[in-house]
C-alpha cells in the first residue's frame, strides 16, 4: 500500500476516534516525554552526521588519557571568565571610533 493511501485510512480512523470520543489525548506529562525522547533522537542524529562525540564517548576517551572531565570544564570556564573581564572602554562603540 502506498504512503498516501495508508495516510488517507489512517486520516478517516483518527477522525471517527474523535467523533466517537475514544481518540488518544495527550496528557502534558506524555508530551513532554514525547518532545524530549524526540530531541534525543534528533541530535542524536545530527551527531552522527557531523561526527561529533557525545558526552559518554569524550568521557571515556578522557579517561584513557588520563585527564577527567571536571578539570578540562573547569579550563574552559576560567577561559570564558577572562573575555568578560574587559569593560566597554576597551572596545569602543562604533559610533564612539568614527568621532
Amino acid at each position: 500500500m502506498d504512503r498516501a493511501k495508508q495516510r488517507e485510512i489512517a486520516s478517516k480512523g483518527g477522525k471517527a476516534a474523535h467523533q466517537k470520543g475514544t481518540a488518544h489525548e495527550w496528557t502534558s506529562e506524555e508530551a513532554r516525554d514525547a518532545g524530549r525522547k524526540g530531541g534525543i533522537a534528533s541530535h542524536q542524529r545530527r551527531r552522527e552526521q557531523t561526527g561529533e562525540q557525545t558526552g559518554d564517548e569524550r568521557a571515556v576517551e578522557m579517561e584513557s588519557s588520563g585527564s577527567s572531565p571536571s578539570s578540562s570544564s573547569k579550563m574552559g570556564s576560567e577561559r570564558d571568565s577572562s573575555n568578560s573581564d574587559r569593560t566597554n572602554s576597551e572596545s569602543p562603540m562604533p559610533s564612539e571610533r568614527d568621532e
